[in-house]
């Protein structure tokens, strides 16, 4: 399955980021690569397979090792080939509750924690993190 996503891998920990157009997917992976070592999987599309109880991620043969920086253009980076998903984020733009209940996404029948975030944020990268110390 191919979904309008993007992906990258923080302390072993895959996660996928989903937001409308323009909405800063490859910008907080930007970010997320420059200010805290993740590593790239997959911008603007992923492609994801199901193997038992878990949801790999890879990118599009065609999107392989490329990142979108808006204003500089498509970059080449080194990235990761696959990687298990832990965790979605969903992009808004909208207030965020300060104490959320706890949230699921149903990815590919698989119930994976959800946390909502403004990409926008100075923060946002290391809200990332802070989410991923919970799991």
């Amino acid at each position: 399955m191919n979904i309008h996503a993007s992906c990258v891998c923080v302390k072993n920990k895959g996660i996928l980021i989903l937001g409308t157009s323009c909405s800063g997917k490859s910008d907080l992976c930007l970010r997320l690569i420059a200010e805290f070592g993740a590593v790239l999987v997959a911008d603007d599309r992923v492609d994801l397979q199901v193997k038992g109880d878990t949801v790999k991620a890879k990118a599009p043969e065609n999107l392989k090792n490329l990142l979108e920086v808006r204003g500089v253009g498509l970059i080449k980076l080194k990235a990761k080939k696959t990687t298990k998903i832990s965790a979605v984020f969903e992009l808004t733009t909208s207030k965020t509750e300060r104490m959320p209940d706890d949230m699921t996404y149903n990815l590919c029948g698989i119930a994976k924690p959800l946390y909502k975030i403004n990409p926008f944020e100075p923060s946002a990268p290391a809200k990332v993190l802070a989410a991923l110390r919970l799991l």
